[in-house]
């Protein structure tokens, strides 16, 4: 039978195996099993693709997960297989980690809005009683908790994850100004040239802006690596950003494009909208409100969906926040 080419190098990916399906059967009764069982592959970062068949990346630890998982499965007169898988047809891998992403989204989206919630409760400027200061700190606390437990299984960097750790982040500084790091900054950025520059594979317009404003503004023979978002160890000469524990990321209620203007003094009035806007796609938070932002939100959505390449996203990102920054200087003058 002939097969094409295209059908022959999806089975060789399939042989990969790069993925974990869990299969179970459970008994209607008793009812509680059902929901224990849910409970658990929601809280090891599991995701359906069908009743009853649970996908993990395969990892040693996705293995253990799913391992613990059928023990219970079967001490409670259920049956269930754990099996190595690549897909062939119906489902491509892209798509099961569009799965995982939507699912760590949506942990994030209940995370931003209880923490806007939150801030609402308790603005900024209102004097806080020693009871409803405690409040704030337990809600931060609960937050911050709840975060560390969706990153922990956020497999595929989901898009909410900045714009819940900053809202969180901007509470915490609430709780405890003198953390807020306000005494960063760098003032000279002469150490910072002739350096590679590294981020998170996927770049969106956090890490897009950010990156325009390194080689804009830092310097212009700045040259950029994109890694993945767990596990990776900086070589020598290497400055990460806008990734966890990287030299310059979110702090505060500040995105990372805005860390760096202020840690390393850029006071180019052409940079402070371009900020704001950012501030907003990337939090969500509507702290500005400019009216620029929808337009560039949909045309960094549409750099996404089109370009999956990082060099190509950022080059055209790039060329949209260069004429941005020629829009808004020329107003100033």
């Amino acid at each position: 039978m002939y097969l094409s080419r295209v059908k022959i190098e999806t089975m060789r990916e399939a042989h990969d195996a790069r993925w974990l399906l869990l299969i179970h059967q459970i008994p209607p009764k008793p009812d509680y099993l059902r929901v224990k069982i849910w409970r658990r592959l929601q809280r090891v970062g599991a995701v359906a693709i069908k009743n009853s068949v649970y996908v993990m990346p395969r990892s040693d630890q996705a293995l253990e997960d799913f391992q613990w998982t059928v023990r219970e499965i079967t001490e409670g007169g259920g049956d269930a297989w754990i099996c190595e898988a690549g897909f062939v047809e119906g489902i491509s891998n892209d798509q099961v980690e569009a799965l995982f992403r939507a699912a760590r989204d949506a942990d994030y989206a209940a995370i931003s809005e209880e923490a806007k919630e939150l801030a609402k409760k308790f603005p900024v400027g209102k004097g806080l009683s020693q009871e409803l200061a405690g409040e704030l700190e337990a809600g931060v606390v609960r937050l911050r908790r709840r975060l560390g437990e969706v990153v922990g299984i956020d497999l595929f960097d989901g898009l909410g994850r900045q714009s819940a750790e900053g809202l969180v982040a901007s509470l915490e500084a609430r709780v405890n100004p003198d953390a807020a790091g306000d005494d960063q900054a760098v003032g000279s950025t002469a150490e910072y040239r002739g350096r590679v520059w590294v981020t998170r594979k996927g770049i969106h317009v956090d890490r897009m802006a950010s990156a325009w404003l390194i080689k804009r503004f830092i310097d212009p023979e700045a040259k950029f690596k994109f890694v993945p978002a767990r596990g990776y160890q900086p070589e020598k000469r290497e400055i990460r950003f806008d990734m966890f524990e990287a030299d310059f990321t979110h702090e505060g209620d500040r995105c990372t494009f805005e860390v760096l203007v202020h840690r390393l003094k850029r006071n180019n009035s052409g940079l402070r909208p371009i900020a704001e806007i950012v501030h907003d796609i990337d939090l969500k938070d509507g702290k500005f409100g400019r009216p620029e932002t929808p337009g560039i939100e949909r045309l960094i959505t549409g750099i996404c969906a089109v370009h999956k390449e990082d060099e190509v996203r950022l080059a055209r990102a790039s060329a949209i926040f260069e004429d941005l920054h020629g829009s808004f200087a020329r107003r100033t003058r």
